[in-house]
């Protein structure tokens, strides 16, 4: 309700009684009424100097002290509180509107808003208000027989408590000079003109641009109001003023979704504006120009925009991450990149086949750290099709990441990738995860001719993988390379041995650290060392 009184003052100030956005805020305004009455037939609304307050709570808050805030326009004349009744918005709304756009444009030596309550003569409001030399609250005043006198004001100040009496202004405590504020209240003064000059004005005519769009039904009208917004947009970003572009995109939404009777068309072509701004090309164009700023903009200001991005912007922002140069704005770019790619993960796994490399990439790891396992297929199609080894690679480590069995299963024939990091890397994921649907193949592997012209790196990985799901089965074939002999007493590699004694190691059973006893003395560095370690992991 306050909201709507706010906004219905505003349109107050600009637009004749007969104006339909007049109307209808004025319309909205009554219709917030009816809930109130409906629980209590009168309410009442304190006011400090940047609140509204309602049984202790601020119920509206403004933090600038001007003749457009509501609270400063109240407390400033000494209004402290004022008690509305039913039927005040049917009666007397009009009077009061008419009182606050007054006092708005009053001299300082026109009447002040006491005053101006106190001639109205009002039945469903009633106020209590301070004497601004004395500051103690008055009684709320009920009918025209005119302001309290000093003797009433008096008695009620008698009735405060001692703090209350101790906050009493006494026109002695300043100085008896022309000009008496104190160097701190001349400091208030210069920083609230400061403040005036320096504020945006620009959020107020994106307002009422929307205010106007919510009331107004013609669709002549509302054309030439998203016409406007458009280029208005435009010209924000070519200014820079991101904050007020992402506003813009906000309360675009806004509109479209309160507006009285918004067509499908209408609706598509306002509320599609942050899909417009995601489209490659302007967003292109933005991040160059971000990336190549030499002042950047406020950090929050970038970060609300970026919070207007939607999912079409998945794709330009991968491909740009790798490329920014400036730290702050890659920061920002992979924070609203995580933002979409959780908000949007049928166009991250759209993107995980994406031609464009970078693209691709940065899709599969983001896929993989969500854990997504709709990105299992695309995924998969990329370890059998893409001749790219980085590629297969971040696949690969996606697929661990999301650890399911599809997964699992579309990680199994990386093992026998023509690259050998991709076969590595297949390898110690699925001996991770015991997958013993890889096992036929490990073991194929293990005991075929290659594995003996592989470097120890690969070795390692796929002894220490068949370890973990062969058990005791596989012991015999392991006791044969690690003890085993050949004609004329012709051992295995020591590298192969070694890394029999880790796969022994990872069986860990009984049997398993007899075998690995049997070899605990052996002379060569490599193979004694692994066997240790392997002792080490074994049940004694």
């Amino acid at each position: 309700m306050l909201r709507l009184l706010v906004k219905a003052g505003r349109a107050h100030q600009l637009y004749l009684p007969n104006n339909p956005v007049y109307k209808g805020a004025i319309e909205a305004l009554r219709a917030a009424f009816a809930p109130i009455w409906q629980l209590t037939p009168d309410f009442a609304l304190k006011f400090t100097e940047t609140e509204i307050r309602w049984f202790g709570r601020a119920v509206l808050v403004e933090s600038s002290k001007s003749a457009d805030s509501l609270p400063w326009t109240f407390f400033k004349d000494g209004i402290r509180e004022i008690q509305l009744s039913k039927d005040f918005e049917l009666e007397e709304l009009g009077r009061l509107l008419d009182i606050l756009q007054r006092v708005r444009k009053a001299a300082p030596d026109e009447d002040d808003l006491l005053t101006m309550l106190w001639e109205a003569d009002f039945t469903h409001l009633r106020y209590r208000y301070v004497d601004l030399g004395i500051e103690q609250v008055a009684p709320i005043v009920t009918d025209k027989t005119g302001p309290p006198s000093a003797d009433q004001v008096s008695a009620a100040a008698h009735e405060e408590t001692e703090q209350s009496r101790s906050a009493v202004v006494n026109m002695q405590d300043f100085d008896a000079t022309l000009y008496f504020l104190d160097e701190k209240e001349l400091d208030y003064l210069r920083l609230e003109i400061e403040r005036e000059y320096n504020s945006d004005l620009r959020h107020n005519v994106v307002s009422t641009l929307f205010d106007i769009y919510e009331v107004q039904q013609a669709p002549a009208l509302r054309e030439e109001i998203t016409d406007l917004v458009e280029n208005l947009m435009l010209l924000l970003l070519s200014a820079g003023h991101l904050r007020s572009v992402a506003y813009l995109l906000a309360e675009s939404q806004v509109a479209v979704q309160r507006g009285a009777n918004v067509t499908p068309e209408q609706k598509q072509r306002l509320g599609s504006l942050p899909e417009r701004l995601s489209a490659a090309e302007p967003l292109t164009q933005l991040l160059q120009a971000l990336d190549e700023a030499a002042d950047l903009p406020p950090q929050g200001e970038l970060t609300e925009l970026f919070e207007q991005l939607r999912g079409p912007a998945l794709g330009t922002i991968f491909s740009w991450l790798p490329r920014l140069q400036n730290p702050r704005i890659r920061t920002l770019v992979e924070q609203a990149a995580d933002r979409l790619a959780a908000a949007n993960t049928a166009e991250l796994v759209k993107l995980v086949q994406s031609p464009d490399r970078s693209v691709s990439i940065e899709a599969v790891r983001r896929a993989g750290a969500m854990r997504s396992p709709a990105a299992v297929a695309p995924m998969a199609k990329l370890l059998a099709n893409s001749d790219d080894v980085s590629l297969r690679q971040a696949a690969v480590q996606a697929l661990t990441d999301i650890g399911s069995a599809g997964a699992l299963q579309a990680l199994e024939k990386s093992i026998d990738d023509s690259e050998r990091d991709v076969r590595v890397a297949a390898a110690r994921a699925l001996g991770a995860k015991a997958y013993r649907g890889v096992f036929t193949r490990l073991e194929q592997a293990v005991k075929g001719k290659a594995i003996r012209e592989a470097d120890l790196t690969e070795k390692m990985a796929f002894f220490e993988a068949y370890g973990t799901m062969c058990g005791d089965g596989g012991i015999t074939f392991l006791d044969g390379i690690l003890n085993g002999k050949g004609m004329f007493g012709k051992r295995e590699d020591n590298e192969l041995r070694a890394c029999a004694a880790i796969a022994l190691g990872r069986i860990n059973t009984k049997k398993a650290r007899e075998t690995l006893e049997r070899s605990a003395s052996e002379k060569d560095v490599v193979v004694r060392n692994a066997v240790s370690r392997a002792m080490r992991g074994s049940p004694a």
